[in-house]
């Protein structure tokens, strides 16, 4: 493969400041705002899709919005502490043990899918119990939503120039700034496009096609396979992270295929799951 200075014309990284805007001393990084875009667009969809009673069993709303509207706090919260822990213990966990100031310094690695998910689903049980939602109707409605998240998420790590991608000779290859002088897969926007995109019009698709929200737990299966499908794949694309490197081989197995493999599994499970529940109803 050629590498270096044959490379370095391919596709120059687009000069884009990490800082969005300042405000006096306080700078505002695009990656904030792509979360806060993020939970924002899809607490509108949420919002939309709660109030359609159409799509819901029973044609009656799991969820009001008024509730929708207390959960955003949950989700945010679950969605921040659980993505950093889970940075923590699944990628830097000897540095953060030596140092444990670095757990706080979250330009350092910054935040796990993997942990956000698992904070999200403790603060999505938690609250479907202490407001008697059904635990898979909200499972499902966050999951129709999360795409927003992670195509912004993606598009704020493109612009940071973190977690490019592997060496590559394709004509839409970029030189990252911190990638050294070697042009790599721009495997940032390869996830934006799948986790985000396609993933949030397949889901749409599912809702308002086939009505997927009237078998709960139908549509948290298809995100969770999709999702992991999709890691997967452009894992075979993405550098992996410094301290890890690859775990088996030289150049195919990553932790994000490790912790991505299970979800398959899980997915198709929960899809199974709520046919049988959906013919049993029958």
């Amino acid at each position: 493969m050629p590498i270096a200075a044959d490379l370095l014309a391919i596709m120059p990284f687009p000069d884009i400041d990490p800082i969005a805007f300042s405000i006096g001393p306080l700078a505002i990084h695009w990656y904030g705002l792509a979360y806060v875009a993020g939970i924002l667009l899809g607490w509108a969809y949420a919002r939309r899709l709660a109030a359609n009673e159409s799509l819901w069993p029973g044609n009656v709303s799991p969820i009001s919005r008024t509730q929708l509207d207390d959960f955003i706090v949950w989700a945010a919260l679950g969605v921040v502490l659980g993505g950093r822990l889970g940075y923590i213990f699944f990628y830097d966990l000897p540095a953060v043990l030596r140092s444990p100031v670095r757990a706080l310094e979250i330009w350092n690695g910054g935040m796990s899918f993997h942990g956000g998910l698992t904070g999200t689903t403790i603060a999505m049980i938690l609250f479907a119990r202490r407001n008697g939602i059904p635990i898979w109707s909200l499972f499902d409605i966050v999951a129709t939503v999360v795409p927003f998240g992670l195509f912004f998420g993606r598009i704020a790590n493109f612009i940071n120039g973190e977690l490019w991608g592997r060496l590559t000779d394709v004509p839409w290859a970029v030189v990252f700034p911190t990638g050294g002088p070697f042009a790599r897969h721009p495997s940032q926007l390869y996830e934006a496009g799948l986790e985000g995109i396609v993933l949030l019009l397949v889901l749409a698709a599912l809702v308002y096609g086939m009505r997927a929200l009237k078998s709960p737990g139908f549509i948290t299966g298809v995100f969770v396979c999709g999702y992991a499908l999709s890691r997967i794949f452009v894992e075979f694309f993405r550098e992996p992270d410094a301290q890890l490197g690859y775990l088996l081989g030289t150049n195919w197995l990553t932790m994000g295929m490790v912790l991505s493999s299970p979800m398959i599994l899980l997915g198709l499970w929960a899809m199974l799951r709520a046919r049988r529940q959906a013919a049993l109803q029958l």
